[in-house]
């Protein structure tokens, strides 16, 4: 009982905060209320393709497969892998988290995983189709290039940041998660 408390501590103490602002607020309640339905219909929505594909990456992609051609050594091969995979993906940034960790089971290297999170949430495909049409290939395509230096240099960045022993930890985090 305590861990699953602690578990939801955050949940639980954010709904008391909601409560409190209905009662605080009784203006904005039907306002707030619906954002609360949007968002969880938006959630219920995402959330379910995301795991189902989490468990056919988890079930079809062997480990060894995964070292190979994500993991640490993995080079250049990696990177565009993982910068592929974040690409094509659907769904809000709050997809990519579980699906990261997925990875970091797996054996991908933690600056695939950097790179797999910069380009789900920047480097969108549909994201680029409507640029293209609405802004101009020139200016679509100029975004994508920074962007795509940029999630190099933050990965980059952030794996020479972090101790080893941090990344150990994240990794063991996420050989924990069910």
């Amino acid at each position: 009982m305590k861990k699953a408390f602690s578990r939801y501590a955050a949940f639980i103490a954010l709904a008391i905060a909601f409560a409190a602002f209905l009662a605080a607020f009784p203006q904005w309640r039907t306002k707030a209320l619906d954002s609360l339905a949007y968002q969880a219909g938006t959630m219920l929505l995402v959330i379910p393709p995301v795991f189902v594909l989490l468990g056919l990456l988890d079930v079809w992609v062997p480990r060894e497969k995964m070292v190979r051609y994500m993991g640490e050594g993995s080079g250049i091969k990696g990177k565009l892998i993982a910068f592929l995979l974040g690409s094509f993906a659907a769904g809000p940034l709050y997809g990519a988290f579980p699906f990261a960790a997925v990875l970091m089971k797996k054996g991908a290297g933690f600056a695939n995983i950097l790179v797999f999170i910069g380009a789900w949430s920047t480097t969108k495909i549909p994201m680029l189709l409507f640029e293209v049409s609405a802004l101009g290939a020139r200016f679509a395509l100029s975004r994508l290039a920074i962007d795509i230096v940029g999630i190099v240099v933050i990965a980059w960045a952030l794996k020479a940041a972090l101790p080893r022993k941090e990344i150990d930890r994240l990794y063991a985090e996420a050989e924990r998660m069910e």
